[in-house]
């Protein structure tokens, strides 16, 4: 080969490595050309847990200015002595800085979120996400409604309770930690500007199966723990309102004979129906139940377009939970409709106002239906 036919050939071979891929779809490894504005920035303040120490762990705020308040004090016999000290572990899957769920919790907790005297009703609800007792799906059915809620002059306040998966029994510890945490909520009242009288607990999934109970046993579990040396023996662990979305087992599954108490609370239902149809039955047998022992102020909605959240679309993808719009379809407003009957029952007027709900409830106590 000539001298020529070499330099040729050095720069066809030059020209292919260097050029842009072709519409046929050649390769190239061209330099792909400079960001205009420069390479985006990381993101910012990314939540973290708090550090594990020799002492009982200190749960961090997943939203900023949040208030955190452990449930239980440190010598309290309901918690594990021996894990205490263990610091929970953050899933920041999805987007950067957000808390898609938590496990470890060994120290359970309640974090507030208030708003602002102008627009303050004093009502606060306990948010308690789902995540079948594997995880706290703190993101959607936590945090969401921080601002949700603040719109309406709600104060919100999220709950973590110990789950099945790190050794504890979901019908005694997790709703002994929702009872708790209403005990907790009503003893900070007067300090964080609520209503005594407007404090109750919205639960999705495995957190409404916390809910469920925690109308129907606060008069067990205050009898239990009225004892010499607790600070919160004296206060009502009897939530004013529960809401129970998309919910876990029932109490009256299988037809249970569950007591009901005489001034068991009002109670918000929703789920999808079909589509959802296992939590859908839980749903109507909560719902049949307080019907017969009419219990004021009851309300549920059965979705007939609707999947439980994380199951696959026929369409693709999976079902979202929490406030989410679900692909325009109505169960995706479910929200809303709790609002009408949040004001419907009184709960969205001013602080000390007396509610629907409670002349409802006292009226009901008072003079028990005889048949039931």
């Amino acid at each position: 080969m000539s001298p020529l036919h070499r330099h040729l050939v050095l720069l066809v071979v030059a020209l292919a490595v260097l050029l842009p891929a072709t519409p046929g779809g050649q390769t190239t490894t061209a330099r792909p050309p400079k960001p205009v504005l420069g390479a985006t920035p990381p993101p910012q303040l990314i939540p973290a847990p708090g550090l594990a120490t020799d002492q009982p762990y200190a749960p961090q705020a997943i939203l900023p200015g949040g208030i955190v308040v452990p449930i239980f004090p440190p010598d309290s016999p309901l918690l594990n002595k021996t894990r205490i000290q263990e610091a929970e572990v953050y899933n920041m899957a999805g987007v950067p800085g957000r808390i898609a769920s938590i496990v470890n919790v060994h120290n359970p907790s309640v974090e507030l979120h208030r708003v602002p005297a102008s627009l303050n009703t004093g009502a606060a609800v306990i948010v308690v996400a789902g995540g079948g007792h594997n995880t706290l799906n703190v993101g959607s059915e936590g945090a969401d409604f921080v601002p949700f809620f603040y719109n309406y002059g709600i104060n919100t306040v999220i709950l973590r309770y110990r789950l099945r998966r790190d050794g504890y029994n979901s019908q005694v510890d997790a709703v002994n930690d929702m009872l708790q945490a209403i005990k907790m909520v009503r003893a900070y009242a007067m300090d964080w500007g609520l209503d005594p009288a407007k404090i109750g607990a919205v639960g999705f999934s495995a957190g409404a199966e916390l809910t469920a109970p925690a109308a129907l046993k606060y008069s067990e579990f205050d009898r239990t723990h009225d004892v010499p040396g607790n600070p919160l023996a004296k206060i009502s662990s009897r939530p004013n309102f529960v809401g129970l979305i998309y919910p876990g087992p029932s109490p009256f599954r299988g037809g249970a004979p569950v007591p009901i108490p005489d001034d068991a609370p009002a109670a918000f239902i929703a789920s999808g129906g079909v589509g959802d149809a296992v939590h859908a039955v839980w749903a109507d047998e909560f719902f049949a139940a307080f019907l017969r022992a009419r219990i004021p102020n009851l309300e549920m909605h059965i979705y007939g377009n609707g999947r439980h959240p994380g199951d696959v679309l026929p369409e693709g993808g999976t079902m979202s939970g929490g406030l989410t719009d679900r692909n325009g379809i109505p169960f995706g407003t479910w929200q809303f409709r709790f609002i009408d009957w949040f004001r419907d029952l009184g709960f969205m007027q001013k602080p000390g106002v007396e509610t629907k709900a409670a002349r409802d409830a006292a009226a009901r106590a008072a003079h028990p239906p005889r048949s039931q």
